[in-house]
């Protein structure tokens, strides 16, 4: 059903997503999406209106990074694998594609949860090279190495300037967090998608 709701709205090129929205994704970021909706509902509390969607929103994505955990943690259950000890890269940390922008970032959180479930963490991120240390996960060089390396590579961000076909070829597990599998055949089977 999720499939099928995910095809018809941004699959087709005629729903929301045709106008430029993002689809599905591992949570919002920025300095005005996660954050005006929140004011929004209070104003129209104080109005004396209920806000209910928007605060049902707002709770599905701030709740995005524990899902995608969740995948990846079951990802590596299916493995045989803890998280707990497991390398896990994580594939771009700023909020939103070619951009050097980490406010807000769900791959932040993303990071800080499985660090806290004892995996150790690396990312890359060529908009984010200054930053070298990130909570203790540490920037990475993009290589086949690092990919063979690591026990699952999550797709936070989907810069345009990662050859995602052959990161599918050189890892051995994905979670594809912004259907960038989509229409690579290389490595398919082990990609997990939201």
């Amino acid at each position: 059903m999720t499939q099928a709701i995910r095809t018809l709205v941004v699959d087709d090129g005629t729903g929301w997503a045709a106008v430029g929205h993002a689809g599905a994704g591992p949570g919002l970021g920025g300095h005005c999406i996660p954050v005006d909706p929140y004011y929004l509902a209070w104003k129209l509390k104080t109005l004396d209106y209920k806000a209910r969607f928007i605060e049902l929103a707002a709770e599905i994505n701030t709740s995005m990074p524990w899902h995608v955990v969740s995948k990846v943690v079951d990802a590596l259950n299916e493995q045989c694998k803890s998280v707990n000890g497991s390398n896990i890269l994580v594939l771009g940390v700023t909020y939103k594609r070619n951009t050097n922008d980490l406010r807000e970032s769900p791959a932040l959180d993303i990071i800080k949860i499985l660090q806290g479930k004892g995996a150790t963490v690396s990312f890359y991120d060529t908009y984010a090279a200054d930053l070298t240390n990130l909570d203790g996960a540490i920037h990475v060089s993009l290589d086949k190495e690092v990919l063979q390396a690591s026990d699952c590579v999550i797709i936070a961000t989907d810069h345009s300037n990662v050859n995602y076909e052959w990161v599918m070829a050189h890892a051995p597990l994905i979670v594809d967090t912004r259907n960038v599998a989509k229409h690579i055949s290389t490595g398919r089977a082990k990609v997990i998608k939201l």
